[in-house]
Parts: C-alpha cells; sequence; structure tokens
C-alpha cells in the first residue's frame, strides 16, 4: 500500500488570528472549518493542505525546526508577494541539498519553509 499526501497539522492559540493570517496574507483559501466557534480548518493553496487545529492552542515554545514545508515553482516570487503583504521572511537562499528557499512564522510561532528545487 503507498501513501498518496501528507498534511502538516499547524496548533494555533487563536484560530480566527491564524485563520486571517494564511487566507489574506499567505493566500491561502479555507476549505471546511469545525466547532462553534470555529477551532479547526483545512486550508489549500494549489495543491497544498494545510490543517490549522486551536483546540489545544499553541505551542508553549516556537520550534526551531520546520512544522511545514511547502513546495514551489518559484520561491522569488512567493518571498515578493509575501513581503509585499509585510511578512517577514528569511532568505531566498540556496541550500547545500539543492533548494531555494524562504522561512517564515506565523503568528503561532510556526516555522514554515517554502523550497524551490535549484
Amino acid at each position: 500500500m503507498t501513501l498518496t499526501s501528507s498534511i502538516p497539522v499547524l496548533r494555533s492559540g487563536d484560530y480566527a488570528t491564524s485563520r486571517s493570517f494564511y487566507t489574506l496574507t499567505l493566500g491561502f483559501s479555507l476549505s471546511e472549518e469545525g466547532g462553534t466557534p470555529p477551532r479547526f480548518g483545512i486550508f489549500k493553496r494549489g495543491a497544498a493542505t494545510l490543517f490549522i487545529d486551536a483546540w489545544q492552542g499553541a505551542d508553549p515554545e516556537p520550534s526551531p525546526a520546520w512544522r511545514a514545508y511547502f513546495h514551489t515553482g518559484d520561491v522569488d516570487a512567493l518571498a515578493k508577494e509575501f513581503t509585499t503583504k509585510g511578512v517577514d521572511l528569511e532568505g531566498p537562499r540556496d541550500t547545500v541539498y539543492g533548494m531555494r528557499e524562504i522561512a517564515i512564522r506565523d503568528p503561532d510561532g510556526n516555522l514554515l519553509c517554502f523550497g524551490q528545487d535549484l
């Protein structure tokens, strides 16, 4: 049996803030929500999907490790899009493992990486 996809699940301390950040700032569309008021959402941009879960709150400490990695065809254009929306990002930078990447943190401190094959 093969696996067909994986979906990162990011924890949030304030679902409404996360929903706004991922839709208005990062350009994801909201596909589905759960809870009254909503505390869980499924977000999509292109072929990428991620879950935002506010049921247990944000992680107590921001992790230095990536919480999600997204592949893109043009990381420089994505960096420009994000910076015009006020996102503070690291990069773009070329890596020793053959990727060009940017990294950002969401409002809960989740570290997100966006990469393009060199």
